[in-house]
């Protein structure tokens, strides 16, 4: 393994350093040399909006380039630096993994297995940032940061979510956390974050070296959508196959699952395993109504699935795998997407753990642009795991307890029912919990034109028992409440904190044009980061059309291409 680990991380070093034409050296030279002024002017601009000027100037000060004055030179030389550290994060991981795996410690082995895998995640997604800058001038490289930030995004949750593994209380898991954050992950997260910062300002970066590009493309197709709510670009095979799943014909199944045996297979897992190696296109699977008691991950290689049922009330996929029963909380999702371009519609993920047993994951969710219809994810504690990449969620039913829409992925929930339900004895329930590690990352969680209502259990006591919107997991937690009618089970003050005054000046927790009794923002929190009744211009950038772009518009890269679910691009209301 781990020779292949180096193999793959020189590759992509190779591809970064020699098609692009970076060479790193020693530059002794007197800074009166107008090169090394020009080249230090150049790296002052780089990053000057950076969280870590002397990071970003360590990074970038011995790159010597033909031209100092492009700044395509310098972020892919950040961007090879990031490729090397991943890469060290990875061997570090496997040699980890090698070491302890004779050791009777299932807690400390699950940890360094979801850790191992992150990090190869991390990998893929530095790959895809690495072929952007490569594969694109300036010009196309400014009009794709929304997908060069996603991905940059998505390393850093990786990152955390490798940390968050390790249990600082049980024996031996602190010190190989503390081993691998201060050998290798620590470092990735921060040169990630630098390039992250430089994408983000990419624009005034651009004014600084007096280069004129055009800033808002004339091209808008992403947005547009006909009267049945499609994008107007969907292909005819898509456009097709969605009018027949809104109509409630069945669209053609590659393989069909069913409990009695009169599909091709008899359990979901099989179906996944059953996709192709080179499949082309969309790979739909028809799950008939019935319980499925079974684990699933579909892996990142099975793109473009569509998954579909009878309703989420018939067809069900169900588990309840647990923290308190040893089970880290990745591992204890009853179904887990990795691969991009995946849809689900009309179906139900459950954990039927319970409150008692903590972190129990119904559905995790890191697939970039995925999307979700008339779905309905059922669970306590973390029910609905957004991890990591940009996510969409319409006419579904979100149910939990605490923290039980979470991650840090860009996620939004539209027109759905959010149901929070009855906890243990002494707890409370948050209705969020996002875990935005860095200020410039392109994450959060939006819930637009939702309702936010107790189930019948709760009902009675809902005034007794607290409820919040959200508490803050991460640094620059982000989650927006907008266009949502919500009931009188939030409390006055609306959100709780994590730990005390725990990142309370550097969250971001806003509210626009909500409705119904629970949305007075009179009594709201008074911290620095929570803004009642946002303008709508602030609001806009949550919306749709704004939050989730990705894709070079207008073509088969165009994520909402490849979902095809109906949504409100702007305001609801």
């Amino acid at each position: 393994m781990s020779g292949k680990i180096i193999v793959s991380g020189v590759s992509l070093i190779l591809v970064v350093g020699v098609a692009i034409g970076v060479v790193v050296v020693v530059n002794k030279k007197d800074s009166s040399d107008p090169q090394v002024a020009s080249h230090q002017k150049s790296v002052n601009a780089m990053c000057q909006g950076t969280e870590d000027p002397k990071l970003c100037h360590d990074t970038l000060k011995n790159v010597k380039a033909d031209n100092a004055s492009d700044p395509k030179v310098y972020i892919a030389a950040a961007v090879e630096t990031t490729v090397k550290s991943v890469i060290e994060a990875l061997n570090m991981s496997d040699r980890l993994t090698v070491k302890h795996s004779e050791q009777n410690n299932t807690g400390l082995k699950m940890a360094l297995e979801d850790c191992k895998d992150l990090i190869e995640f991390a990998l893929d997604s530095i790959e895809a940032s690495v072929n952007l800058v490569r594969d694109n001038n300036l010009q196309n490289l400014h009009d794709r940061s929304p997908d060069f930030r996603n991905w940059l995004s998505a390393i850093i949750s990786y990152q955390q979510s490798c940390m968050d593994g390790f249990d600082s209380g049980k024996e031996g898991e602190e010190k190989i956390k503390e081993e691998l954050h201060t050998q290798s992950l620590d470092q990735m997260g921060k040169l990630t974050g630098i390039i992250l910062d430089i994408v983000t300002n990419l624009a005034n970066i651009l004014k600084s070296f007096d280069l004129k590009l055009e800033l808002n493309p004339a091209s808008r197709r992403l947005l547009e959508v006909d009267s049945e709510g499609f994008p107007t670009w969907l292909s005819a095979a898509d456009r097709k196959l969605l009018a027949k799943a809104q109509q409630g014909d069945a669209p053609p199944p590659n393989a069909v699952v069913a409990k009695d045996g009169s599909g091709q297979f008899k359990t979901v897992k099989q179906a996944i395993d059953s996709y192709p190696k080179d499949n082309k296109g969309r790979f739909v699977i028809y799950v008939k109504a019935g319980t499925y008691d079974e684990y699933i991950t579909v892996p990142k290689k099975s793109e473009n699935i569509l998954l579909y049922g009878d309703g989420p009330t018939k067809t069900i996929i169900t588990g309840n795998k647990n923290f308190v029963d040893g089970v880290k909380t990745m591992q204890t999702a009853t179904f887990a997407n990795t691969a991009p371009g995946f849809i689900a519609k009309s179906i139900a993920f459950e954990n039927t753990a319970g409150p008692s047993k903590h972190q129990a994951v119904a559905f995790r969710n890191q697939g970039d642009m995925s999307a979700f219809f008339d779905c309905a994810m059922r669970g306590y504690q973390d029910t609905l795991y957004v991890h990591a990449n940009r996510q969409f969620y319409r006419n579904c039913e979100i149910s939990g307890t605490i923290d039980f829409i979470f991650g840090a992925s860009a996620t939004l929930i539209q027109n759905s029912r959010i149901i929070v339900r009855m906890p243990d004895p002494k707890q409370f329930n948050t209705v969020t919990a996002d875990g935005t590690k860095q200020k410039n990352m392109a994450t959060g969680i939006v819930l637009q034109n939702c309702e936010i209502v107790p189930e019948q259990a709760l009902f009675p006591s809902r005034l007794q028992i607290k409820s919040y919107l959200g508490r803050p997991w991460k640094d620059y937690s982000r989650t927006v409440v907008m266009e949502s009618n919500i009931g009188d089970l939030i409390q006055p003050e609306g959100w709780t904190p994590w730990d005390g005054n725990l990142y309370l000046d550097t969250l971001y927790y806003a509210e626009y044009a909500n409705t119904g009794p629970g949305s007075n923002v009179q009594g709201r929190v008074k911290w620095k980061g929570y803004h009642p009744n946002i303008a709508k211009n602030e609001a806009q950038q949550f919306t749709a059309g704004e939050f989730l772009k990705g894709g070079t518009s207008g073509n088969a890269d165009d994520w909402l291409k490849a979902t095809g679910v109906p949504y409100a691009i702007g305001f609801t209301k």
